[in-house]
């Protein structure tokens, strides 16, 4: 063949292959836009971007989760199309980062569908993880830099009985005599004996451990350490000097956490702050930066709403362009005070994700400044953060992003939502006006909810089912006599409605485990003579608690005269609703005058005695049974069921084993320890979760906070009651020696003024801070229990309740949740009599 005939050749090959690509960029862009056209205004805004940062606001039910799936894909695609044309081989992938692991599941799931489906591209390109897993990640690859030798380190999920704690407290108190003095003198104190232990009791067992468990995980996860701490606690002249005592107990606590060798950064254990924590000396490192930067074009963060100000740093760095870590925190005091709109909103229809321009609206401090430039997509609904008064996460955070974005024209709503019949919008939009008029009529500072109002769908939406016909009413009132009352129209209804349509699915949603355990009870039977499956969630949860209840009735058969550990091993016995609810600090105080009582002592009242005596047949088992039988006679003593006892001989086998040729009640100690710290012991199901909750054919009873991101065709949601929803913190009458106040939640509102003001409030200003923040986030959490229904919303506030549902035999009149009450007057044609 001739030179200029293999020339020709040549160039015919390059012409068909790049024919070849233009058809086939031809049919992924023709694809593309069949995806978008797919979806709906605010879906479209997501699928729209393709640099820069993006903020999208999203009601419940307005598809949020599809909407990211399906902007991740494109945007994969988009990066696909890129390298392909550069002729770059090397892709950068998208990360995607949720909030729990059935999320991250889903999400992937998702993604891969519609890059497999729609798309017919590989399904590579993206990553999805938790933000621990994604810190977990980064710090594992770069262990020289994170200080973490995964294979050498214990992970543990601390909480208020877990024994670094408890170690730390015993520690703290050695340490810190004089403090500790101050605080068992309370406001006022005689100096007698008995009140004295009890109130040693009530220190080492509640106060202590709850506050060191609240503050070690709201500084941690805000990147505050021991010392800073102590520096913010010289601001500040309360009697107890809470913040520095908080301080000791979190430098105790990280001592421990590096026991073998305290001045060396590689620790023995960590916690999940720990991880990200790691993750970010990683990225400290220039070189180490810009190998993790290199390999992303962009971060898709969902449920943003709930991240903390370290994890918003640690994505904020990932997304970064250049080589600027700028953590992008501190925002001023003024900026946080400005009112936003969302109605308001930052250039309605599609024009907000790719345009740049003036505000409309908003009225937003000079102060604030245009993002620095990040491939960042964060997705969230500010109204259904329910979970910062009891972890780190604080929705400021991603409130400040949704401001920063409406000034470059990078806000995206979505408030259209499908999910719920007309009447359940109406009734959900009602409440969340109402609290909010209430609260500013009060003057208590930053309303609950930002004004953001769930629209139905459009007439031509392009997504089946849309806003499904109501059943019934749609919304359903119920004020029945008495929570016994409340089961006979539940039941009745729910039996109503699998019989005229068995594939549907319903759940109801209840406030504390406890009204759960006692509805699935009380509708077993129900349930069971008319074929329709009962799934109670929490049952499936309380199996997890196995280890940890028999571990405490073992530290207590092996130290008895502890009055820690008889204390939790009472706490067991009380939640097993094996013993009566009683002041339980009183009992351990004195421990061998509560478990054989002398002939001088005074007479025991009936319930202490049966107390007493469960106690000593524990102890007498100890001496009696061999240690391998141990684990199943407390299994059988606390009235396992079927499931729970299955749970128990897993446990003693896997203890057995570990217990070869060193059978001794210390290592058995030492081995349940080890389980219940690292939660090697339980499965974790990431796979298909959310299908478990909402399966046809099936009555699911769940927390408000665990039904989040679900929803059923039929919710119920009974004990609407004024002293749980929006409820008031209580403060135990056994640690009112103290004062009005519990030390953690002044410490909590404390650390959180700092970093949101630079200010530190004194005790009686925090307490009431803390109080607002938590009648706000109920008022959301039951926002997003009424928008989880579809087609019937049943909703009850018995005339006649219990206080605690410790107790749910001990009735008394109760008041209805307010806004329960505002729905009964703005719907009356949905009060059923």
């Amino acid at each position: 063949m001739s030179k200029n005939n293999f020339t020709d050749l040549e160039h015919q090959e390059n012409l068909d292959l790049e024919a070849n690509q233009q058809s086939s960029f031809a049919k992924l862009n023709d694809n593309i836009v069949a995806i978008r056209d797919s979806l709906r205004p605010g879906q479209k805004q997501m699928a729209d971007w393709e640099h820069g940062s993006l903020a999208v606001s999203a009601v419940p039910g307005a598809g949020k989760s599809r909407g990211m799936a399906d902007a991740a894909a494109i945007a994969i695609a988009r990066q696909y199309q890129h390298s392909l044309s550069t002729g770059n081989n090397y892709r950068r992938q998208l990360v995607v980062v949720t909030f729990t692991r059935s999320a991250a599941a889903n999400i992937k799931a998702k993604i891969r569908e519609c890059l497999r489906d729609k798309l017919s591209l590989p399904q590579t390109g993206f990553a999805v993880y938790t933000l621990h897993g994604l810190a977990l990640n980064i710090a594992s690859r770069h262990p020289h830099l994170s200080g973490l030798q995964l294979e050498n380190v214990t992970l543990i999920t601390p909480n208020q009985s877990h024994r670094f704690i408890r170690l730390a407290i015993e520690q703290w108190i050695i340490h810190n005599t004089e403090q500790y003095s101050h605080l068992l003198a309370g406001k006022q104190f005689d100096g007698e004996e008995t009140e004295k232990l009890r109130r040693q009791s009530v220190l080492r067992t509640e106060v202590l451990p709850d506050l060191a468990y609240t503050v070690i995980h709201e500084a941690k996860s805000s990147g505050i350490t021991p010392e800073q701490l102590k520096k913010w606690s010289q601001k500040t002249t309360d009697k107890y000097a809470i913040l520095q005592v908080a301080a000791g107990l979190y430098e105790e606590y990280e001592n421990l956490m590096r026991r073998r060798n305290p001045s060396d950064m590689s620790p023995d254990f960590i916690d999940y702050d720990d991880m990200i924590l790691a993750a970010l000396r990683v990225l400290e490192n220039d070189s180490a930066r810009r190998i993790e930067q290199n390999q992303v074009f962009a971060v898709f963060e969902d449920e943003a709403q709930d991240s903390s100000p370290l994890q918003t740093q640690l994505l904020e760095i990932l997304a970064s362009e250049g080589d600027g870590l700028g953590s992008r925190l501190a925002v001023s005091v003024a900026e946080r005070e400005q009112p936003f709109d969302f109605a308001q909103g930052a250039g309605g229809g599609e024009q907000g994700a790719g345009s740049r321009g003036q505000g409309d609206g908003a009225d937003f401090d000079s102060s604030l400044l245009s993002i620095p430039k990040l491939n960042l997509v964060r997705v969230g609904d500010p109204n259904q953060a329910i979970n910062s008064t009891f972890t780190p996460a604080d929705p400021i955070y991603f409130r400040d992003f949704c401001k920063k974005c409406h000034l470059d024209q990078r806000l995206a709503t979505m408030d259209q939502a499908g999910r719920s019949t007309r009447i359940i919008i109406a009734a959900a939009n009602f409440a969340l006006e109402w609290v909010n008029n209430q609260w500013s009529t009060t003057n208590k500072g930053e309303t609950p909810f930002l004004v953001q109002t769930i629209h139905p769908v459009d007439i031509n939406d392009p997504q089946t089912n849309a806003n499904p016909a109501p059943v019934g009413r749609g919304l359903e009132l119920y004020t029945p006599v008495d929570i016994h009352q409340t089961v006979e129209l539940l039941s009745q209804r729910v039996v109503e409605l699998f019989t005229q349509d068995p594939k549907s699915c319903a759940a109801v949603l209840v406030r504390e485990n406890r009204q759960g355990r006692w509805l699935g009870e009380a509708l077993e039977p129900i349930c069971k003579e008319h074929n329709i499956k009962l799934y109670d969630v929490g049952e499936r949860e309380r199996r997890s608690h196995v280890p940890q209840e028999i571990l405490s009735l073992l530290q207590f058969c092996d130290r008895p005269h502890s009055p820690g550990q008889l204390k939790a091993a009472l706490d067991v016995l009380v939640q097993r609703q094996l013993i009566p609810t009683q002041d339980l600090n009183a009992l351990a105080s004195v421990p061998e005058e509560f478990l054989y009582p002398g002939p001088l002592a005074a007479p025991q009242t009936d319930i202490v005695q049966k107390t007493a005596h469960l106690c000593c047949s524990l102890l007498r088992a100890r001496l009696e049974l061999p240690l391998y039988q141990i684990i199943s006679f407390f299994a059988l003593t606390l009235n396992y069921d079927q499931a729970e006892l299955a749970t128990a001989d897993k446990l003693a086998e896997r203890v057995n084993q570990q217990l070869f040729g060193n059978t001794s009640m210390e290592a058995m100690l030492s081995a349940l320890s080890e389980i219940v710290s690292s939660e090697r012991f339980e499965p974790v199901d990431t796979e298909n979760l959310d299908e478990q909750y909402t399966q046809p054919g099936q009555l699911t009873i769940i927390t408000m906070h665990k039904a989040k991101g679900l929803d059923w065709d039929y919710v119920f949601l009974p004990f609407l009651h004024e002293n749980l929803i929006p409820g008031r913190f209580w403060v135990p009458p056994q640690s009112q020696f103290l004062g009005d106040f519990t030390l953690s939640e002044v410490a909590r509102a404390q650390i959180r003024a700092v970093l949101h003001t630079n200010t530190i409030p004194n005790i009686s200003q925090a307490w009431e801070d803390a109080k607002y923040l938590k009648m706000a986030e109920e008022y959301r959490l039951l926002y997003v229990a009424m928008t989880r229904a579809k087609r019937l919303l049943w909703m009850s506030a018995a005339q006649q309740a219990p206080f605690t549902w410790n107790k749910p035999h001990n009735l008394q009149a109760s008041a209805p949740c307010p806004v329960f009450a505002a729905l009964k007057r703005q719907f009356p044609k949905n009060v059923v009599k």
